[in-house]
């Protein structure tokens, strides 16, 4: 059985599995500090109807305490162990909202409903609370195990046990880009993002983290890290893992995989 993947932009995208809706990085705004959403709509209020919301570490562009607030009542949230604590304001939503709040670490495993399970793997990642705060939660991906595998890279860089601790999987959605003109470490860009899928080895992956949020005033700067990391991802890809199906969703667009 496929599995449906729609991308809001961002690291925001949907996945849909043997009837359970699962949701990462929620990001629903139009302007977050001194970015602003270049290219996309705002999400609309469909995006926000989940049955479990999958956090992948505490940056604010990942982690966005006003868009948890538009989850319905009884949303399951799994976030990095100690995100509770590093991050006050979580827990006051949560209780506002009636979210049911589980903290999770790499190996961990959920179980949610209909055969579907979620489980926690490392990423290579700052998981601080930026800017400031030291490091209380760590950053972590999530493969979502239903009648496909689907892995959710959530931030990070190229690691070396990242095949082993992921397993095989059917979808990779893997970050190609970021919020602005340079990246730190931590993270994958085209290249980086190829080199993984090769060693993954699913049967389809889909680029995510690139082309929607950049800084205000910063358009004419490196524009093509904006708008080119996809397309790159799928050509560079094609040369690494030609086997491997890739799909490069617009915003809002919902795809089919594998």
């Amino acid at each position: 059985m496929p599995v449906d993947i729609t991308w809001w932009g961002h690291a925001t995208c949907t996945v849909e599995d043997s009837g359970v809706r699962l949701l990462t990085d929620p990001l629903f705004a139009r302007r977050l500090a001194h970015l602003r959403r270049r290219r996309g709509p705002v999400p609309p209020p469909e995006a926000a109807r989940a049955d479990v919301v999958l956090v992948s570490h505490l940056h604010a562009d990942h982690l966005h305490l006003p868009s948890l607030q538009r989850l319905a009542p009884g949303t399951r949230l799994l976030v990095p162990r100690g995100a509770r604590r590093a991050v006050p304001g979580l827990a006051r939503i949560a209780g506002l909202r009636g979210l049911a709040v589980t903290e999770v670490s790499p190996g961990d495993e959920v179980q949610v409903r209909g055969g579907v399970r979620v489980r926690a793997v490392s990423a290579l990642h700052d998981g601080r609370r930026l800017p400031f705060g030291p490091q209380l939660a760590p950053a972590l991906g999530y493969v979502v195990e239903g009648a496909a595998r689907t892995y959710f890279a959530g931030d990070t860089g190229l690691f070396d046990t990242m095949a082993r601790e992921v397993g095989p999987v059917d979808v990779a959605l893997l970050p190609v880009g970021g919020w602005g003109p340079y990246l730190g470490p931590g993270h994958l860009d085209a290249g980086r993002a190829a080199r993984a899928v090769a060693e993954l080895a699913p049967a389809a992956a889909v680029p995510v983290h690139y082309g929607t949020y950049w800084p205000i005033g910063m358009d004419s700067v490196r524009p093509h890290e904006f708008h080119a990391p996809g397309e790159e991802f799928e050509r560079r890809a094609g040369r690494l893992a030609p086997k491997v199906t890739v799909r490069v969703p617009a915003h809002g667009e919902r795809v089919r995989l594998p």
